[in-house]
């Protein structure tokens, strides 16, 4: 199979069985950013090395876990509506990454105020792919018909997002930046 196909060049795309759509359609936004996200965890997750970091092997087994369900989301926001959907999202899915969350951040310091995005690469890199699957959750907020589920799982991978930026940073002794009020 090859890579290019010539068949998007004149500004279409094809969702699952093969409907052409507008590349700026809602959907292929939506799929789109959800494909965003997927990349800034794989560049995240490049940045933590096993010398560095013993949790490695169980949080990049969290992640592959989380990056493939990201891809059935994008194959639930990729499908026409009223076809089948190939790949079906399951509450189960929020559910894990709910346990995940609260795991975590059952290690961490209670937040009393802002902090800011940083910290170690791959921490810095968790919040960027944070926004950026807020991102894909309000662009999925304008697909019709929608699957509940999708929002939903958007939402709480932000979320999941966030606290795996300050669990990185726990884990490798990294502090805290806060927000602080600006000097006048």
């Amino acid at each position: 199979m090859r890579i290019y196909t010539r068949s998007g060049d004149k500004g279409t795309t094809s969702l699952v069985y093969g409907t052409r759509v507008p590349k700026n359609d809602a959907k292929v936004e939506a799929y789109g950013t959800c494909d965003e996200t997927n990349s800034m965890i794989g560049l995240a997750l490049s940045h933590l090395h096993a010398e560095e970091f013993p949790e490695k092997k169980e949080i990049e087994a969290v992640f592959h876990r989380i990056q493939t369900i990201l891809f059935h989301v994008g194959a639930e926001l990729s499908t026409p509506a009223g076809k089948k959907v190939q790949w079906k999202l399951k509450k189960e899915y929020i559910e894990e990454l709910e346990a995940v969350i609260d795991k975590w951040d059952a290690e961490l310091a209670p937040l009393k105020m802002f902090i800011l995005p940083g910290g170690h690469p791959a921490s810095a890199a968790m919040h960027a792919a944070r926004t950026v699957a807020r991102r894909a959750e309000r662009k999925s907020v304008a697909v019709e018909d929608v699957h509940p589920f999708v929002l939903a799982f958007l939402n709480r991978l932000s979320d999941f997002l966030f606290v795996a930026a300050r669990y990185i940073n726990h884990c490798l002794g990294v502090e805290e930046q806060p927000l602080h009020p600006l000097q006048e």
